[in-house]
């Protein structure tokens, strides 16, 4: 699927490429065209000029006035041998040159930048005497060269829009896929969890099980947990109202007894003890699980895992630090990517599901606020507080 998307995606910058430079040398061929096919007309305006101004045939004179007539696209501007302007034009803005100053000379100087090879008519030899006319682009002219920069955009919008569309297709398959792993698994357990529970009731019925017991039933209540976990994803969770602080004491209270004697917990509740969180509890006991499951991995079995929270912002913000080895520069911007672990055992979808959790079903963040080699990370957790507390 990855494979397909890459390929996807070359193949439109590809496809856009081909288009853009083809439609560039088509643009330029045809603006080459049009050009020295103005500049024909141009040259035949001029000679229409001397005609009307010196012959004597009415015939001649007849068809010069035709095709001085016929150009109303090319603006001209007219000089002596000196290059000075000798006041006509022609396809300029009248009124424009009337009443502002220089637009005349401004334009001659637009005109010679475009063109600075003037069509010139000889008037007299001696003493030398001529009209230059130079010449602009007619509005033909520059749609022609406008029209790659249009068709450039056009094909970038289309090529944005391809890529997003495909982007959007890719999440959806990608999350359709998590949703139905999540839910298989949550199927699958569910036969063998209701199994466990029927075999703890014959236990208890059994004398001598009296010591055994209360850990099993530990165990099949943490595996009907999981199966809830799992069957929540995919689907959207209901948030209720509950006291941030019990919900992490809980879940850390759970972890405490499968750490090992070497590794320090700190948790202060005083500021939020009293503050309340809209949170799915079972998805979010998963998240603070999965984050100090890391911390314990970090730290190898020895060292500080430490809990903070505090509310700024409208928001409540958790971190959950550890002393452990860190992350790399280079994978940093990887840990939430599916599939991602430095470990021998384990998947890599811990954090890519925690992410998810706090993103999607909570309207949080989920982010690295810091890591460092061999002094530790801090995972920082960012939820919206519920309108009554934002009122209080």
């Amino acid at each position: 699927m990855i494979g397909s998307w890459f390929n996807w995606r070359t193949l439109l910058v590809l496809i856009a490429i081909i288009i853009a430079s083809g439609t560039i040398v088509y643009s330029q061929y045809l603006a080459g065209k049009i050009a020295a096919e103005e500049r024909k007309n141009v040259a035949a305006w001029v000679e229409a000029q001397r005609t009307i101004l010196n012959s004597g045939d009415t015939a001649s004179i007849n068809l010069a006035t035709k095709i001085s007539t016929e150009n109303d696209q090319i603006p001209i501007i007219e000089t002596n041998e000196k290059d000075q302007i000798t006041g006509n034009y022609l396809n300029l803005d009248t009124a424009l040159v009337k009443n502002q100053a220089g637009y005349l000379q401004d334009k001659l100087r637009q005109f010679k930048r475009y063109n600075g090879n003037p069509i010139i008519s000889v008037l007299s030899v001696a003493p030398y005497a001529a009209n230059k006319y130079y010449y602009g682009e007619s509005p033909m002219l520059k749609e022609t060269k406008l029209y790659p920069i249009v068709q450039l955009i056009v094909v970038a919008l289309f090529s944005i829009i391809a890529i997003i569309m495909l982007q959007t297709n890719y999440k959806s398959a990608q999350n359709q896929l998590w949703a139905s792993l999540a839910k298989e698994t949550a199927h699958q357990l569910g036969t063998p969890v209701s199994s466990l529970e029927g075999w703890l009731e014959i236990l208890k019925e059994t004398p001598g099980n009296e010591k055994i017991i209360p850990e099993i039933a530990k165990d099949v209540k943490r595996l009907q947990l999981i199966t809830d976990r799992f069957g929540k994803i995919g689907s959207q969770p209901k948030l209720e109202s509950v006291f941030i602080a019990d919900q992490i004491t809980s879940i850390l209270n759970y972890m405490k007894k499968r750490a090992g004697g070497e590794v320090v917990f700190e948790w202060d509740e005083a500021t939020i003890v009293e503050t309340k969180v809209n949170l799915s509890a079972p998805l979010f006991d998963w998240v603070i699980e999965n984050l100090i499951k890391n911390a314990l991995d970090a730290i190898d079995g020895k060292g500080l895992i430490n809990i903070t929270a505090h509310t700024a912002n409208h928001e409540m913000i958790i971190d959950v630090t550890d002393s452990g080895k860190g992350i790399s520069a280079m994978n940093i911007t990887k840990v939430f990517n599916p599939g991602f672990t430095t470990k021998k055992r384990g998947w890599g979808l811990g954090l890519s599901l925690s992410k998810r959790i706090v993103e999607q079903y909570h309207k949080g963040k989920l982010t690295i606020k810091w890591s460092e080699l061999n002094k530790g990370t801090c995972f920082r957790i960012i939820l919206p507080l519920p309108p009554s507390i934002l009122q209080a």
